[in-house]
């Protein structure tokens, strides 16, 4: 058997792998916060995300004993086809659920999606579990609800970065308590997946200090709430899993897909080639052709009968 790792590159044009290599080859490369005082002065200087229009409606969703606020958005024109969760990015310990509400009214308005974003309590002032609570929290409120406030009861759920591993985290948790059937898919984009360092993968980032901030206070990180690849995988709606071959997570991603699929679920990993973490945050043409690709996921997902 031959196995080559450009085998499972997404189909992108090669200007736009050309540009994506110009764009990384002149931008500096950049670190997370390595301590509580980076942390603290890095949220800092965090500019206000943009508002979208029109903006989102804050709301608290309520489920699972806790109560957690969340951003909603729905189509400007028409019911909504489904519901899409959200779960924010930023290693457990920075960003909003404001931060992405740009792209959610997009989702919103293009895909005829509500949008429900997450607004998670963060580490190190809040470790986990909390995070993971308040995700389940706002995942069974949807379970409840979601016919009743959206006319809809058709779900799908997503994230990146830290997000894609809380929103797997809020599956297992989910398909646990039986009541992970109206997910009809997971678009993950970039998650971290290893936390415990047992694992290569793991391995690559176990001295980053966002870890220490989420988890650094358990003695058995491949607890699957925090390391899902250690977990029972069975029984999971599709999952899309969006990477960059240059990301350091790499691996963790390759890893995931392969206990995903060996765990009888229906996986797809997509590797962008050239592309580093958080790529689909950046100003590229192949960034829009992933998340247009996301899009056309999702939008399979959650109109299929």
């Amino acid at each position: 058997m031959r196995f080559a790792l450009d085998a499972l590159f997404a189909d992108v044009p090669a200007e736009q792998v050309d540009e994506a290599r110009d764009f990384y080859r002149s931008r500096a490369a950049g670190r997370g916060p390595g301590t509580l005082a980076e942390l603290q002065e890095a949220r800092a200087r965090r500019s206000a995300p943009a508002a979208a229009d029109p903006p989102a409606v804050e709301e608290t969703a309520e489920g699972a004993e806790a109560r957690v606020p969340v951003r909603v958005f729905t189509p400007a024109g028409g019911r909504p086809r489904g519901v899409y969760l959200d779960i924010h990015g930023g290693g457990f310990y920075m960003d909003s659920a404001a931060r992405g509400d740009g792209r959610n009214r997009e989702i919103a308005d293009t895909l005829h999606l509500a949008v429900v974003s997450v607004d998670y309590r963060l580490a190190p002032e809040h470790p986990w579990p909390a995070a993971t609570d308040d995700c389940e929290a706002a995942a069974l409120w949807l379970v409840a609800e979601a016919g009743a406030r959206f006319g809809t009861s058709r779900l799908a759920i997503g994230g990146s970065s830290a997000g894609a591993t809380l929103a797997l985290a809020t599956l297992l948790r989910l398909r646990d308590r039986a009541a992970v059937g109206r997910f009809t898919g997971a678009a993950l984009q970039f998650g971290t997946y290893d936390l415990s360092a047992r694992t290569p993968a793991g391995r690559r980032i176990a001295d980053e200090y966002f870890i220490q901030a989420y988890a650094g206070h358990v003695d058995d990180r491949t607890l699957p709430d925090l390391s899902p690849v250690y977990g029972d995988l069975g029984g999971l709606p599709p999952v899309l899993l969006v990477v960059g071959s240059a990301d350091v997570l790499l691996e963790d991603n390759l890893a995931l897909a392969g206990r995903l699929s060996a765990a009888g679920n229906d996986v797809e990993l997509r590797v962008y080639p050239e592309a580093p973490h958080g790529f689909t945050g950046h100003p590229t043409a192949m960034a829009r052709t992933a998340l247009s690709g996301v899009d056309s996921w999702l939008r399979d997902r959650i109109t299929r009968s």
